[in-house]
């Protein structure tokens, strides 16, 4: 038997408004997903991140103080997309400036450990003498500076490394380039 044709048009109307509400909670939870993605080894403070720092820089630690740092997938995922270096009118591949970040930390990292890894320091403050930039989903807290007392109790400023990366209260070292 067939319907009538209210019927039938209020059964589809039914239908699409079905399969936009799955399409919708589908991106919904595709959304979630996404924001999920979260910084490695990230710590719960400034102060933390550089009690990391300065642990791993006494122990001549090279491998930790890499982990303390944003990673590739870090980069490409979380910071490169929202990055005005990323707009397609700039014509800059994310390879090259990842590749580019990476070499230059890596540098500025083994000039950090050849001048002061090994020794031991005590965390007194962090400061950020530059401007920390605001982006959707995380902050760039620039030009960090470690005061430090050293093992003669004399308290210094230690530019360990460059600037800090905060994405929802976590923080890891955005890269150990000292400008």
């Amino acid at each position: 038997m067939r319907r009538p044709p209210a019927q039938n048009v209020s059964r589809q109307a039914d239908a699409r408004r079905v399969r936009l509400l799955a399409v919708t909670l589908c991106f919904a939870v595709a959304c979630a997903c996404a924001s999920r993605v979260e910084l490695d080894n990230a710590l719960d403070t400034p102060e933390a991140l550089a009690h990391a720092v300065l642990d791993a820089v006494a122990d001549n630690d090279r491998a930790s103080l890499e982990r303390l740092t944003l990673g590739e997938g870090e980069f490409r995922d979380l910071v490169w997309p929202e990055l005005p270096a990323a707009r397609p009118e700039r014509n800059l591949p994310a390879d090259y400036v990842w590749t580019d970040l990476h070499q230059k930390s890596r540098a500025a990292l083994g000039q950090l450990l050849a001048r002061h890894g090994g020794r031991r320091y005590q965390l007194e403050s962090v400061t950020f003498s530059g401007e920390s930039t605001v982006y959707a989903t995380f902050q760039v807290k620039r030009e960090s500076e470690l005061f430090v007392r050293d093992t003669a109790g004399t308290v210094h400023g230690l530019r360990a490394f460059g600037s800090m990366v905060n994405r929802r209260g976590r923080y890891k070292v955005f890269s150990y380039v000292v400008d």
